[in-house]
């Protein structure tokens, strides 16, 4: 018997919940296979961790995994970078999944037993290296994810790409590389992506949870360089120099007021931070100049104009004002957008988020201080970025180890719901655009 086009089409539309039910089920219980195999990825690259634009070992991992799996594989994307490509059994939207790979030099400060060893020279200095901001688990949960997939590969509605992106932390001087670079090189084309997921993880949240937020979720960032210019002297005799140091304090001083004064923080927070401050070679010289190194915080490019205009005023004015000058680079080396989460596509997603979780594990956040090149995806396709839970459960969050800190710690079942996250929210955004259409 001939069914009718129109009565096939409703009877494939009412069938489309329940297939995709069928395939939820199917990711839940190959989560829980695939668990110790994350864990144990984790810990490899955790014991081998790899500076920005330098992650061969990583990368070679990342790709081998790819390759066994019967992906399209690009390699060297950015350097370092491994774009794979996984095309579903039937025709859908083209999902972007993205994970960094980069360590920090951190001399790790841990009893584990794959606690990092390794040594590498960084900016001229021999340093420690550990994967202390938890990309060795973004490495992880991608690659699980990508051998879920792999598995019910017939059962996609559409094409994943698994971005494995080098450099997020920042390139060594003189180099390139990181999401920007990764987009230039084509890591969102061909095919292309129009939409795109990521994660990091947290250890101040409790293992089992999700924080998100729409709109803006992380800061955008400028690194700025001041160099404040006097005249030298003995220290004996302070009055014939112009001191840049008495000066630097001053500027350090004037700054403060420009995030308290200044900036409207009932709308967005911002930070203005000084990090570094260097000048002289001797006890008694009062040396020619002083060099300092900061950074700007803002969540908006009104917010993050206004800082930047005001702290050129206050350097320039409270240097002439003590004879002094002053030069002013902003940005520096280091110019991020903010990580936005475009808010129709968090209200779109957020039910498979609770769902899967329960509401009570899933938590609006405040906006986070810190950045993510994660934020030039997102400039380019509408994108998320969630945070995870790291934190071991019943542990007092004031107390857990901050990211880029020698003890930082990630409890290792928070991974499976990261896991869990990627994978569902690849498959409901596939089916919500499969049956809008």
């Amino acid at each position: 018997m001939r069914i009718p086009v129109v009565v096939f089409f409703l009877i494939t539309a009412a069938n489309a919940p329940g297939q995709q039910e069928a395939i939820r089920q199917k990711i839940a219980s190959a989560a829980d296979k695939i668990e110790p195999k994350v864990v144990e990825w984790r810990r490899d690259i955790h014991e081998h961790p790899e500076l920005g634009n330098y992650e061969f070992r990583t990368s070679e991992l990342i790709a081998k995994h790819l390759k066994s799996l019967g992906m399209e594989v690009r390699t060297q994307v950015a350097t370092t970078g491994v774009v794979g490509v996984l095309k579903g059994g039937k025709p859908g939207p083209v999902v972007a999944l993205r994970a960094d790979m980069d360590a920090l030099p951190v001399t790790e400060r841990s009893d584990l037993p794959f606690a990092s060893k390794v040594k590498a020279t960084y900016n001229g200095q021999e340093v420690g290296l550990m994967h202390a901001c938890g990309h060795d688990a973004h490495v992880a949960v991608l690659m699980g994810v990508a051998e879920i997939f792999s598995s019910i590969r017939k059962d996609i509605p559409g094409t994943i790409k698994f971005i494995f992106q080098p450099a997020e932390e920042g390139v060594p001087v003189g180099q390139v590389g990181g999401a920007q670079q990764m987009i230039k090189e084509g890591a969102l084309q061909n095919p292309d992506a129009e939409v795109i997921f990521g994660l990091h993880t947290d250890p101040k949240i409790e293992a089992g949870k999700i924080t998100y937020r729409s709109g803006a979720t992380m800061a955008a960032v400028n690194n700025m360089r001041i160099v404040i210019k006097g005249k030298g002297s003995h220290g004996a005799n302070p009055w014939f120099s112009v001191d840049p140091v008495v000066v630097s304090a001053q500027v350090i001083n004037n700054l403060q007021t420009v995030v308290s004064r200044n900036l409207n923080v009932t709308k967005n927070p911002g930070v203005l931070t000084i990090g570094t401050i260097n000048g002289g070679s001797r006890w008694n010289i009062i040396p020619e100049e002083v060099v300092m190194l900061g950074t700007i915080r803002a969540f908006s490019d009104e917010d993050k104009q206004l800082i930047i205009d005001r702290m050129k005023q206050i350097v320039t004015k409270t240097a002439e004002a003590a004879g002094a000058t002053a030069e002013i680079q902003v940005p520096y080396s280091t110019d991020y957008p903010s990580a936005y989460n475009e808010p129709a596509l968090m209200a779109k997603m957020l039910p498979t988020l609770e769902k899967v979780f329960g509401k009570e594990n899933v938590i609006a956040a405040p906006p986070e201080t810190g950045a993510e090149d994660f934020a030039f995806y997102q400039k380019e396709i509408p994108g998320l970025f969630l945070f995870f839970g790291t934190m071991p459960k019943g542990k007092d969050p004031n107390t857990a180890a901050a990211r880029h800190t020698p003890e930082f710690f990630l409890e290792e079942s928070g991974m499976k719901t990261g896991v869990l996250t990627l994978t569902n929210l690849t498959l409901d955004y596939m089916f919500s655009k499969k049956q809008s259409k």
